[in-house]
């Protein structure tokens, strides 16, 4: 299977390194992205919104030629739940790494703007559940490794306009919540909630990791990737 592994935000292909290696071994092809802007200035990158990130995964979807499994972390989530709503019969399923399907109008977050650009904001903005299980070490080498993303990317709203994307199976590979607390807790996420109660065939895997399990969990979540593009 080609698995097309969208990052977060502040992040590259690189952060997929030591989760490729385990999805290769269970016989797939993982292709990790960078998105289009990530690291640059904002000259580089004024012009560069949602929409940019979107039709890269779906270009990369358009030239696999096949039936592609995507998986999106984090704020990659919302790029890959687009991408996968405008090649839904190109699409065998979307996995969700500790995050959700995301609503017509749905934004990432937002974050402070410097210099034209987002930069990461530092470990120690998250919360302490998201990063409990990033060792300092792991924490230092990471902060050097991210990268900054264009302006407008947290804060555009998604355009979802085909409902064929209710048809794509889906995982959510939660961090915490359990299949049962994680059913019980998105009902009450208003839009979030209603998008997710049309998916016709879903599935939630807790992880038992904080937010960034491809740093803290490499080999574990690759082990559930693998599980659930089967």
């Amino acid at each position: 299977m080609d698995i097309i592994l969208v990052p977060g935000l502040w992040l590259d292909a690189d952060s997929w390194r030591d989760v490729t290696p385990v999805l290769e071994a269970a016989g797939h092809r993982p292709h990790p992205m960078t998105m289009p802007g990530t690291g640059g200035t904002q000259s580089d990158t004024r012009d560069i919104g949602m929409s940019d990130w979107v039709a890269a995964v779906t270009a990369e979807i358009d030239r696999l030629d096949a039936p592609v499994a995507l998986v999106g972390h984090s704020g990659g989530g919302n790029v890959a739940w687009a991408a996968a709503a405008s090649r839904p019969e190109s699409v065998s399923r979307v996995v969700f790494v500790d995050t959700v399907p995301p609503p017509p109008g749905g934004a990432v977050s937002e974050f402070d703007v410097v210099d034209g650009v987002v930069p990461f904001p530092g470990w120690e903005t998250f919360d302490a559940d998201d990063v409990a299980d990033l060792d300092a070490p792991t924490r230092a080498r990471t902060a050097i490794e991210v990268r900054s993303v264009p302006a407008r990317v947290p804060t555009d709203p998604l355009t979802l306009d085909d409902p064929r994307r209710f048809g794509i199976p889906v995982t959510i590979l939660s961090g915490g919540m359990d299949e049962v607390t994680f059913r019980a807790a998105i009902a009450h996420w208003g839009a979030y909630g209603d998008e997710f109660s049309k998916i016709s065939d879903s599935e939630v895997v807790r992880l038992g990791t904080g937010h960034w399990p491809q740093f803290s969990q490499p080999v574990a979540l690759g082990v559930a990737i693998a599980a659930a593009v089967r």
